[in-house]
């Protein structure tokens, strides 16, 4: 597949995409929640299927699945060497991940203002309890890894921030930087690599990550939805964590318990409890569509790029007052998957583009634009085209 397939006025893997009828609307909040394929209601069927049939035995069928999700999330993050933990949601995953950390001894985390919610969250409520956090701005995009870097002290237990930042859609240059720091300090590092994850350029190898925790998710870019998320950790990580789920005792319910809370080998380190494999068996089908499409990284990379910088040639010939609305002057190949338009209104024009049939977001003033691999270039042009009519209404 070439990127000029998808660009005629009937994008040709929309058809596969049907349930959701994205030929049929704009959908432009690939950033947050993609179409599935149909492929993936296949999945629902098959899981209901084999729990009617096998009973308690699905188990071993939903395990297979499982390990299938593992191996497309290594095969994303271009890692040979790390393990890979399953969770319904990267919070669970990352307090599993802090419970680890030796808090007592180290207390004090390393994050940006530019963290998505389940980070943010948690790390103002730790410090309410006497963690000391340390948040540096995530603007200017450049300098992020020298204030990071800055912040580092022998009290430092951890640092977490994200690949491509949430609110801005643009993506952290320094994590090879931060993950070179952090090593040499003996500092854990968890990159939040939700908005990287077959959108953007991301990998273990290249990037030096081996020993780094990564968390991100199949929600968004992977059309995988809901309860696909995963906490990639280095293969020599020996710590225990605290919030531990039954499954990581898994393969050792047949010994004997020593008086020791026991951990299971590789992935099962992290492991949580009793979970709905549904989701695991939605995400194998996908990932097999994926595959059989030759939708690669670097192939959608290609598709995003190209529709994030049509979205951006649409509007700039829209010409808005920019008191009103604009976009910062930023080189394409720094943005991820999404466009930040940016506006006092954006609350007030996300809802009326709503209301004429554009699926948009925002965050404060920031107007957000998501793309997908099978919306076509009109659809991109005609989506932009409404903002202006709702624009020049205000």
């Amino acid at each position: 597949m070439k990127l000029t397939d998808l660009q005629s006025d009937t994008n040709p893997i929309a058809k596969h995409y049907s349930k959701f009828r994205v030929s049929e609307r704009l959908l432009l909040t690939g950033h947050s929640h993609q179409a599935w394929p149909d492929v993936a209601f296949n999945g629902i069927k098959a899981c209901y299927e084999d729990a009617a049939e096998m009973i308690d035995n699905k188990w071993g069928r939903a395990f297979e699945k499982a390990e299938a999700v593992r191996q497309g999330y290594a095969n994303l993050l271009d890692d040979e060497y790390g393990y890979i933990a399953l969770g319904a949601n990267t919070h669970e995953l990352v307090l599993r991940f802090l419970s680890a950390l030796p808090l007592r001894s180290k207390p004090k985390l390393i994050t940006s203002n530019g963290e998505f919610h389940s980070i943010r969250r948690q790390l103002d409520r730790l410090s309410e309890e006497g963690i000391e956090v340390v948040k540096v701005d995530s603007e200017p995009i450049d300098d992020v890894a020298g204030k990071i870097l800055a912040k580092l002290d022998d009290k430092t237990a951890a640092v977490l921030v994200s690949s491509v930042f949430f609110n801005s859609g643009l993506i952290n240059p320094g994590i090879k930087t931060i993950a070179e720091g952090c090593a040499a300090k003996g500092v854990h590092l968890l990159v939040d690599a939700y908005h990287s994850l077959n959108v953007a350029p991301f990998s273990v190898k290249k990037l030096g990550l081996q020993q780094a925790f990564i968390t991100g998710g199949g929600y968004k870019y992977c059309q995988l939805g809901e309860g696909n998320c995963f906490l990639r950790f280095p293969e020599n990580f020996a710590g225990r964590p605290v919030i531990t789920g039954w499954y990581s005792e898994f393969s050792l319910l047949a010994g004997k318990h020593t008086g020791n809370v026991q951990y299971g080998q590789g992935s099962d380190l992290f492991a949580g409890s009793t979970y709905d494999p549904v989701s695991h068996y939605r995400a194998d089908e996908v990932f097999r569509f994926f595959r059989e499409n030759n939708l690669t990284p670097h192939f959608l990379r290609e598709v995003s790029q190209h529709q994030v910088g049509l979205l951006i040639d649409t509007f700039h010939a829209l010409d808005l007052p920019s008191d009103l609305i604009y976009v910062e002057d930023i080189p394409l190949e720094s943005r991820a998957g999404f466009l930040v338009l940016k506006s006092r209104y954006a609350g007030e024009i996300q809802k009326k583009l709503m209301d004429a049939g554009v699926f948009t977001d925002n965050r404060g003033e920031s107007l957000r634009f998501g793309p997908a691999p099978y919306l076509s270039d009109r659809q991109v042009r005609d989506s932009v085209g409404i903002l202006g009519e709702v624009v020049w209404k205000l």
